[in-house]
């Protein structure tokens, strides 16, 4: 099949998979879709989780705030965004960025990455 549809009763949130205690939520949608050269997320964010500061090696990735607020801190010089919905964010490979939840709401973001690579790096805060 060429394309898939994902409707919202066939979305399920849950702790990512390849880190099951977390407190933050997602569908994972490479898990229905077919994505051979991009990946992509909808993200759940309850009342004040935190992501964990990291960059990606080669991959551009766009955000965009679906539901609630956001705060991302961005670059090395860590420039603070607090974002409501339907604010967009572009990354270019190697930008560093931080995802909060400072809210008393859940959050909800869709994260789009491309090309498909995993790489990362993960800072310590």
């Amino acid at each position: 099949m060429g394309y898939t549809v994902l409707t919202p009763g066939e979305q399920s949130f849950a702790a990512p998979s390849w880190r099951p205690d977390d407190a933050r939520e997602i569908v994972e949608v490479p898990l229905a879709a077919k994505l051979e050269h991009s990946r992509c997320h909808l993200w759940r964010y309850p009342a004040r989780a935190k992501g964990r500061r990291h960059f990606q090696t080669v991959q551009e990735e766009v955000f965009l705030v679906v539901e609630g607020e956001i705060v991302m801190t961005l670059g090395d010089e860590r420039s603070e965004h607090t974002l409501p919905e339907r604010s967009i964010v572009v990354l270019e490979p190697r930008t560093q960025i931080h995802i909060r939840n400072d809210t008393d709401a859940d959050a909800v973001f869709f994260a789009y990455g491309a090309p498909a690579d995993r790489g990362a790096e993960i800072f310590d805060d």
